[in-house]
């Protein structure tokens, strides 16, 4: 079973869990190059207990996010990887800039997002906390970043 889902089957699929009392953890990114840093950011977030979602930002918006020359991955392989990860319950892929379109149809239990996000700019953060969830900033992992990476293999060669 492929745990990538169009954003109206996942609705569905939601909407039962929360049924049977599961509680939904949703996050996104670009997820390009992943590394030990993602690796323990989402382990973390599986972590509070619940179905890990995943909105992954498509080939399209990892473009206008970082510049013409990202997504380094493309969004297939991206979620072939991500699904590889047992912490991952669910993708779904958005072509927007932001998930907010996702929260707020998935309305998720916790809404979590890395170390370099304030609470209060957290993109969603409004849908979750009216529909009384919570939002959860993971610290980050120091010295890990796809920009660092980059730079880093750039310097290499």
């Amino acid at each position: 079973m492929s745990k990538l889902k169009k954003l109206d089957e996942l609705i569905k699929i939601v909407a039962g869990l929360k049924k049977e009392d599961k509680k939904i953890i949703f996050t996104n990114g670009c997820f390009d190059l992943l590394h030990l840093g993602h690796i323990r950011y989402l382990r973390k977030a599986k972590k509070l207990g619940g179905i890990l979602v995943i909105g992954l930002n498509s080939d399209k918006s990892v473009s206008s996010l970082k510049g013409p020359n990202r997504p380094l991955v493309k969004e297939e392989v991206r979620v072939e990887i991500l699904g590889a990860l047992e912490v991952v319950d669910y993708i779904v892929i958005f072509n927007e800039l932001t998930p907010k379109n996702l929260i707020d149809k998935i309305i998720p239990d916790v809404l979590v997002k890395g170390g370099d996000w304030k609470k209060k700019e957290v993109v969603g953060r409004d849908t979750v906390e009216a529909h009384g969830g919570e939002v959860v900033i993971i610290p980050e992992v120091k010295g890990y970043s796809t920009s660092a990476l980059i730079n880093k293999i750039q310097k290499a060669s």
